[in-house]
């Protein structure tokens, strides 16, 4: 018994002597290190490529630093003036330093740019100001820049400057669903010739919406051919799915250019049934008809490989089960094929959706004037307007928008219910 006592209460060791408990903990301790040295490249690639990104159009759709950054004597000067209406002499001499500064070192542009987004004509009166400052009165500015331009002496110009001067707006989350301030400062709708985003923003949704529904439609007689026919034959219609992959978007549309104007291949064809005649040919390019048909042609891939990646996996012994039964072929197919497809495609509609939703080179090229979507705006803003805080405010909304709906589909369907294989 003192033996067998004596043998239990000895520590195991491994074959060069090191306790087994330390042995174990130093290989699980390798193990963890080297499963994160595998995931250390991936986890660079998402931060600086996805979540820093993210982060800065965050920051930048309620960054506001033009103001408080290149005009600090009148920042400072507002915080010591707390009235309404025009400001006493004080202010104009700190505005005035702070123009004649950034006209020296040639940075008051940016704040003219910013305060013309907010009101049109700021940028004409700031630049104007700024030429003329090195040339006014010490002691008498406040009369001196109404005789410039008497929109010194406007209440509003001057409300203006004072909510503009702080770090951080909602200004453009604002213009982003077509609000703005009021004189008085509160939230009111934009004037309706400037009223577009809302609308953009449902158009973009729907019409996100209608493409995922016909890509359904139209990819679920496909890939149930592929999954049924034949090996050479669905081998032949795969690679008729896949060719568009192998050619330029651009190219792609460009076809339906071709195809779809006025004088193009398919109202030649209605011409030549006699279903529509010569002078009524159907405008069915660069309209919102264009936009939805060039992309559901390239986004219906998209729909056929996950519907196909399920369908090949159910056994065709299920149907024949049904058959068997006393099922007609049409119930067959809706009560026993049907419901086993469900996750290929909530799969493949996740992804038709997500795609069009950002979608803008295919709405750009065919869309014309209604058949824009939201993502051509923020594409405008940032190459052309250059107002990148508008175009992050409408980004962070149609992000926001993306991860709601996902949400919902999670809620009702089950992201675990969907497969792509």
């Amino acid at each position: 018994m003192a033996t067998t006592a004596d043998t239990m209460s000895e520590v195991m060791t491994t074959a060069d002597g090191m306790p087994l408990k330390a042995s174990l903990n130093r290989a699980l301790r390798r193990n963890r290190i080297k499963a994160l040295l595998l995931v250390t490249p991936l986890f660079v690639f998402i931060l600086f490529s996805f979540l820093i990104p993210i982060f800065d159009m965050l920051l930048r759709s309620v960054e506001n630093p033009e103001v408080v950054t290149y005009m600090p004597n009148t920042v400072a000067a507002f915080e010591q003036w707390h009235g309404t209406g025009v400001p006493p002499e004080e202010v104009f001499a700190a505005l005035v330093k702070d123009l004649k500064h950034g006209h020296k070192t040639r940075e008051i542009g940016k704040v003219a740019g910013r305060l013309n987004y907010q009101q049109a004509g700021m940028r004409g009166l700031i630049m104007k100001s700024a030429r003329h400052a090195n040339r006014l009165k010490p002691g008498d500015y406040k009369d001196e820049l109404i005789k410039i331009d008497k929109k010194w002496k406007d209440p509003k110009t001057w409300d203006l400057l004072r909510r503009e001067a702080r770090p951080y707006t909602l200004d453009y989350y604002l213009a982003a669903v077509d609000l703005r301030y009021n004189d008085q400062g509160a939230i009111v709708p934009q004037p309706n010739y400037q009223q577009i985003y809302v609308t953009l923003f449902v158009r973009t949704l729907w019409v996100s919406l209608l493409i995922t529904g016909l890509c359904i439609l139209l990819g679920y007689p496909i890939a149930f051919l592929l999954a049924t026919l034949p090996l050479r034959i669905s081998n032949l219609l795969m690679i008729m799915v896949l060719l568009p992959f192998w050619t330029s978007l651009l190219v792609r549309t460009t076809a339906w250019i071709v195809m779809l104007q006025r004088e193009g291949v398919l109202n030649d064809l209605l011409v030549w049934v006699g279903l529509v005649d010569h002078e009524h040919r159907i405008q069915m390019i660069y309209n919102l008809t264009g936009t939805i048909v060039a992309m559901t042609h390239i986004l219906l891939p998209f729909m056929v490989l996950p519907l196909y990646s399920v369908m090949k996996t159910i056994p065709p012994s299920y149907m024949r089960a049904a058959r068997s039964l006393g099922a007609n072929p049409f119930v067959a197919f809706w009560r026993v094929y049907v419901p086993q497809t469900v996750p290929g495609i909530g799969a493949g509609s996740i992804l038709v959706f997500i795609l069009a939703i950002g979608y803008y080179i295919t709405p750009a090229l065919v869309g014309g004037r209604t058949g824009q979507l939201i993502s051509n705006y923020i594409a405008y803003h940032m190459q052309q307007s250059l107002n990148w805080g508008l175009a992050a405010a409408i980004g962070s909304i149609l992000l926001a928008a993306v991860l709601a709906l996902y949400l919902l589909y999670n809620r009702i369907v089950g992201i675990d219910n969907m497969k792509l294989g």
